[in-house]
């Protein structure tokens, strides 16, 4: 059995390495290495894929969070409310443009934002709302924006781990994950299921004024050179990362389509399990994990419910078998971020999940003997 790795970017290389290679070489040789012609094709075919009017990369996933959130002129003291459990960028960009972060709990099975926790949360101060499409899959956000038009409030969809989702409506239509509100941003780094070989990311909007607002943001504020109509930022995708997303957007699908495959089978070896609860599919759609366009399983995440989660962490490394952690402090108990708004008995959900989830190896290159032998690991400890 060949070594097992959390995400194996070197196997997936091997598939695109010619077409990846020789883009690189003719960036080198033209010296377009900032928003050169890659970017701008990539800019279009994305746009084409998502069916969203705009995409505007700029240098990473956090940036795209914080300029969506410029771009939409909010102020100081203007509260925004997202989920307590996701990694600390959607927060992170909230406090450092002066704006009240307001941090609820999640559901259970999705671990996305809990539309009654939401609403309980929003006051007349309540300007925006960030939903996190956590490990691969969207959160409600047909109830986010009805509540969102109810209040008046803008939608910022933290996209970062969901690129390629569908999310699947009540009436059976569908629409591309970070699409949906008003501003989507996402992340293109390596390990994502649409990763550069470095830093990248983007920002989508069917708003044309919006699009035109954050064209400039992410460059200096400028729209003609040395003319700064706007307060920026330097945030651009250089040349070599949009030839390497370039080389794998056409193939992003069936990058899901592998992730999914390979969430199935994890699934089925745990179906019979006591103390391992298995990621839940809770779209509309109602398919099952390898037809459902819903989740792209960025992570492939577990739930042990009697106690043995930590001890799990052990035992897989001992058995030479990644794993990840995919929160182990809530935000509102982090240093940076702590409030006396906040009880901890409105963030119960968060508060077990931290001790109970662990992520297993996903990615395009997992095969069946692999999988095979990280689910009979985890089942030997856990069940044993």
């Amino acid at each position: 059995m060949k070594k097992i790795q959390m995400v194996d970017l070197g196997g997936q290389y091997e598939g695109i390495k010619e077409q990846v290679n020789d883009a690189i070489t003719e960036i080198l040789e033209t010296s377009a290495f900032i928003n050169g012609p890659q970017v701008h094709s990539f800019s279009r075919e994305l746009e084409s894929y998502l069916g969203v009017k705009h995409v505007i990369p700029c240098a990473n996933g956090t940036d795209a969070l914080q300029i969506a959130m410029m771009g939409l002129g909010l102020k100081p003291g203007d509260e925004v409310i997202t989920s307590d459990f996701t990694f600390a960028a959607t927060v992170e960009v909230i406090a450092l443009l002066q704006l009240t972060p307001v941090l609820v709990d999640v559901y259970p099975d999705s671990f996305n934002i809990d539309l009654e926790a939401l609403e309980k949360a929003i006051t007349p101060k309540t300007k925006a709302i960030v939903p996190v499409h956590l490990f691969g899959q969207c959160a409600n956000m047909e109830g986010i924006m009805r509540l969102a038009n109810k209040h008046n409030l803008f939608v910022i969809e933290d996209n970062a781990q969901a690129i390629g989702a569908d999310y699947i409506f009540e009436d059976g239509s569908s629409q591309k994950a970070g699409t949906i509100g008003h501003v989507g941003a996402t992340s293109f780094f390596p390990s994502k299921n649409l990763g550069a070989y470095g830093d990248g990311g983007a920002i989508f909007t069917n708003d044309d004024e919006l699009a035109h607002t954050l064209r400039g943001i992410v460059n200096h504020g400028m729209y003609e050179r040395y003319h700064h109509d706007v307060v920026g930022v330097n945030s651009r995708l250089d040349s070599i990362q949009a030839a390497v997303l370039r080389a794998k957007l056409p193939l992003l699908n069936e990058y899901c389509d592998k992730r999914r495959a390979a969430a199935a089978k994890y699934s089925i070896a745990f179906k019979n399990t006591e103390h391992i609860i298995v990621p839940a599919i809770t779209s509309s759609c109602n398919c099952e994990i390898q037809l459902c366009k819903c989740h792209v399983f960025h992570q492939y995440t577990l739930k042990i419910t009697n106690g043995k989660r930590d001890g799990l962490a052990q035992h897989l490394t001992q058995r030479g078998i990644p794993f990840g952690i995919y929160y182990p402090i809530p935000l509102h108990q982090q240093k940076a971020y702590l409030d006396e708004r906040y009880k901890e008995e409105d963030f119960e959900v968060t508060n077990k999940l931290v001790k109970e989830v662990i992520s297993l190896p996903m990615h395009t290159e997992l095969d069946d003997e692999q999988i095979a032998f990280i689910a009979k690991s985890v089942i030997e400890y856990v069940e044993g």
